[in-house]
């Protein structure tokens, strides 16, 4: 334990709140231990799905404190931070042990991220598993922030990632979705093994990847690899989709924004991987709640209108839908989940399934086969051009410029729009396409060369795809 006299208060090490002061009122962890479940009860079936869903929802919104793990531990100045939220020792703002802000440690659970369910009302409409505003936009490694102009030329330089963060409604039927594509994609690369000198295209539910081909020797040619990584693994969650599923995709965020590790990636039970005096901070159990709560909220909708047909129409006419693809279907009803390092065989390895066609996501079923998702995207990574690219350090020139295709569903509520939050409107996002190098600069002059009525139709369309109404209403007693 460090003490150390400031301005007349005391400054305790961080191990010390854990140590000294857990039997005080107020002074425990905040999630409750009875309030976890274990990953046994999950596989045995000895909780129903709402009771899972319930454990989820208190990690997702629960704000922990440094009993609960909190944070990255107490700072070691003789080992390097490098600039990671998996080092467990970066460092705090003027050294308070708590915050960071730039880099993560920026917030105490999910929902301060993710509680925003509409913001075209006003005041905004907030609910669990929302988007969030500007100032919740998470800022990823930066090294350099130009914040007095040193150039005096209007422009703030910065070397990092600036992330606005997306809603997570609908996220069960999106990982189906990608599940079945990385399985067909597999099934196609092993044909290029085991067909040497065929060109094989990477062609899944009318979404092509470029094309692989294999040599005798069994060396897979993936120079041709368009829109998703070269292990042929469709991630459709992130802003760059770098996380496969659910359960990924929190797992990096807990550590990221709170510092909070999850057993299955450091070390066990019994690990203090950031030596903060707290072990077990994320068990197995907890990420599998929270994955199951994530991927069974609430899908968005649609208005459904004859005004918005016409609309539908254009948006099709003029290219949009050759990335924002309307609607995606499955051959399976159930989403299968399994823990994160798992081989990349989609649907081998589970331990627990959900029906996606029953409450509570209740996505509309296909006779004889699996269900309907609306989500307008292609699950794939597209270049978006000069002006829309990110400066980065850590990534490339292709990386900067690539961004998997936003989905649309609930876009009329999901402004600020673009991977930044730069654009405030759907005009505005819309017209941002058209820059030197995009992919999509085709679809945007089309839409500019529309008259105002036929422009007027295509937005009316989306501003009848809506954010869910009440989203977790089923889990709350309000």
């Amino acid at each position: 334990m460090k003490l150390t006299l400031m301005n007349s208060v005391v400054v305790v090490g961080l191990l010390s709140p854990t140590l000294l002061f857990a039997n005080l009122a107020g002074e425990g962890p905040r999630l409750a231990p009875e309030d976890r479940i274990t990953q046994g009860q999950i596989v045995e079936g000895e909780l129903t799905l709402d009771e899972i869903r319930k454990a989820g929802l208190l990690i997702f919104s629960t704000p922990f404190n440094r009993q609960d793990g909190y944070g990255d531990g107490e700072h070691d100045s003789s080992e390097p931070d490098n600039n990671s939220a998996e080092s467990g020792n970066r460092p705090t703002l003027q050294g308070n042990g708590t915050y960071l802000r730039v880099n993560g440690l920026d917030s105490q659970n999910c929902l301060e991220c993710h509680s925003i369910v509409s913001n075209r009302t006003v005041p905004a409409t907030l609910g669990i598993g929302g988007g969030g505003g500007f100032s919740t936009s998470a800022m990823l490694r930066p090294v350099n922030i130009d914040v007095i102009d040193e150039d005096f030329d209007g422009t703030a330089e910065y070397n990092g990632r600036l992330i606005n963060p997306l809603f997570l409604f609908g996220s069960g039927g999106i990982e189906l979705v990608a599940r079945e594509m990385t399985e067909d994609l597999q099934h196609l690369k092993q044909y290029a093994l085991d067909n040497p000198g065929v060109i094989v295209n990477l062609d899944t539910k009318s979404v092509n990847f470029g094309t692989i081909a294999a040599d005798e020797h069994g060396n897979l040619d993936t120079s041709n690899v368009q829109g998703v990584d070269e292990d042929l693994v469709v991630r459709p969650f992130g802003r760059k989709g770098d996380n496969a599923s659910a359960r990924e995709f929190g797992l990096n965020a807990l550590v990221f924004h709170m510092g909070m590790q999850a057993t299955e990636k450091f070390g066990g039970a019994d690990a203090d991987f950031d030596k903060d005096g707290v072990t077990n901070e994320i068990s197995v159990g907890d990420l599998s709640a929270l994955s199951i709560f994530v991927a069974t909220l609430d899908r968005p909708f649609q208005i459904e209108s004859s005004k918005n047909t016409n609309g539908f129409r254009l948006f099709n006419e003029i290219g949009c839908a050759d990335c924002h693809r309307p609607v995606m279907t499955t051959e399976r009803r159930k989403l299968p989940f399994k823990l994160t390092g798992s081989p990349h065989t989609p649907f081998e390895d589970t331990f627990y399934e959900v029906d996606l066609s029953k409450p509570p996501t209740i996505f509309k079923s296909i006779f004889g086969a699996g269900i309907e998702v609306q989500m307008f995207s292609d699950l794939k990574r597209h270049d978006m051009g000069i002006a829309l690219a990110e400066t980065a350090f850590f990534q490339d020139e292709v990386q900067n410029r690539e961004f998997i295709t936003a989905r649309l569903w609930g876009v009329a509520d999901t402004a600020p729009y673009m991977h930044d939050g730069r654009a405030l409107t759907l005009v505005e996002a819309i017209l941002l396409h058209d820059n030197p190098g995009s992919e999509a600069g085709y679809a945007a002059q089309n839409f500019n060369n529309l008259s105002d009525d036929d422009k007027n139709k295509i937005l009316y369309f989306l501003m009848s795809l809506r954010m869910p109404r009440d989203p977790v209403s089923d889990l709350i007693n309000r």
